[in-house]
């Protein structure tokens, strides 16, 4: 069969119903470890000289659906589930770094993102820089010589701003340097970062991947012979593997993936133009409507997170949260339903403040998830909100 559409490979992609008894859902196999057909059997698997399974935390046939079918979706060789997308994280960057080693950022990261690579500085005599990007002399200025990996947020949580992943990709290679992709905020419905010549893609799929708001979940995608090295050694050992049931929920979410995150977008278009258009509004912050040529490049749609600014101070800022109906104050992004949340106060607390402000986090800042309600009436609470 030729390759399938994205449309079509978000619910076929990985899993033949004939090989598991015709069974048209994919099988939940909860189950922790298996039977070997005899002793020798169990030391040729553990020898890796015969396929199989061993035990759940090194591999499950529910969970590798999962990983085929993400690979797919992003266009890669290969996938690995984890338990949560900073598990997917945490095993990435541990994987392409040691003591000494240097990171180059982009000038913004989730709050927990930030955190570990903060740790692994004191821990690893580790330096982290940040950089936005903007031409190929500013890139090849910040490399060093022990530059380990270029880690990326595009669009970046929660300021919105995009990187160019063709153009550091095109710079990296020059430098023979891996670039990740923190690719959460888009899906791989909207963005596909190793088509633009990045080498490893990270999500939390607990977001749009799932889009139910009842799993946390990471994955990650690259080429097979860096992956195989991270599920043989940080996802292994460290063992933040996915559960079967978890990756059970999640291949019946990405199903609808395509049809959520048009019905996100559509929403999001909306309230941005009407958020344009308030007075108690100063800025607001999505994708297609700021980098457009980034955008137009690698983007297929804006998503559903947008950010925007309130005219007060914190205090007020927090209080215009206060005075939202159905809106939840709720952190994470990418459920059915519309989620507000304070930056600086919730997801990227930890971060210190003249190190957040220099990111743009500040103190009005406002992030908003746009579920798929009718957009009219999150409007509406939206406008209440804004107008009290």
């Amino acid at each position: 069969m030729s390759k399938k559409r994205f449309e079509t490979a978000v619910v076929h992609e990985g899993y033949d119903a004939k090989e598991m008894l015709g069974s048209l859902s994919t099988p939940l196999f909860q189950t922790s470890t298996y039977e070997f057909q005899s002793a020798e059997h169990g030391e040729r698997s553990f020898l890796g000289e015969e396929d199989g399974y061993i035990y759940t935390r090194l591999g499950n046939p529910t969970v590798q659906v999962l990983e085929k079918r993400i690979a797919e979706l992003e266009g890669a060789e290969t996938g690995l589930a984890f338990s949560s997308g900073m598990g997917a994280i945490s095993a990435v960057l541990i994987a392409l770094t040691k003591a000494n080693d240097h990171v180059l950022c982009s000038s913004g990261l989730y709050g927990c993102t930030f955190g570990l690579l903060m740790m692994m500085k004191e821990k690893y005599n580790m330096t982290v820089d940040f950089s936005n990007f903007t031409s190929k002399e500013e890139i090849r200025s910040q490399i060093k010589k022990e530059t380990a990996c270029i880690y990326i947020e595009t669009p970046i949580n929660p300021t919105m701003q995009l990187v160019d992943l063709q153009l550091v990709a095109e710079v990296a290679k020059e430098f023979d340097i891996p670039v990740v992709v923190d690719n959460t905020f888009s899906s791989p419905y909207i963005q596909r970062p190793i088509e633009l010549g990045c080498d490893v893609v990270v999500h939390s799929a607990t977001k749009y991947l799932n889009g139910h708001g009842d799993v946390i979940a990471g994955l990650a995608v690259g080429k097979k012979e860096f992956l195989d090295k991270v599920a043989a050694t940080t996802q292994k050992d460290i063992g933040a593997v996915l559960s079967p049931f978890d990756a059970w929920l999640l291949l019946r979410g990405m199903k609808t993936l395509p049809l959520r995150m048009d019905r996100h977008s559509d929403n999001a278009e909306k309230i941005v133009e009407r958020m344009l258009k308030h007075d108690k509004i100063s800025n607001v912050y999505y994708p297609k409507n700021g980098d457009g040529d980034i955008y137009k490049k690698q983007m297929k749609r804006g998503g559903g997170v947008i950010s925007f600014e309130y005219k007060g101070d914190k205090k007020e800022s927090q209080a215009l949260l206060d005075r939202l109906s159905f809106v939840k104050v709720a952190v994470s992004l990418g459920d059915p339903e519309t989620l507000i949340e304070h930056p600086a106060t919730m997801t990227h607390a930890v971060i210190p403040e003249e190190e957040r402000l220099k990111m743009g986090i500040t103190d009005n800042l406002i992030r908003l998830s746009v579920g798929l309600e009718a957009w009219e009436d999150i409007w509406e609470d939206l406008e209440q909100a804004l107008n009290n």
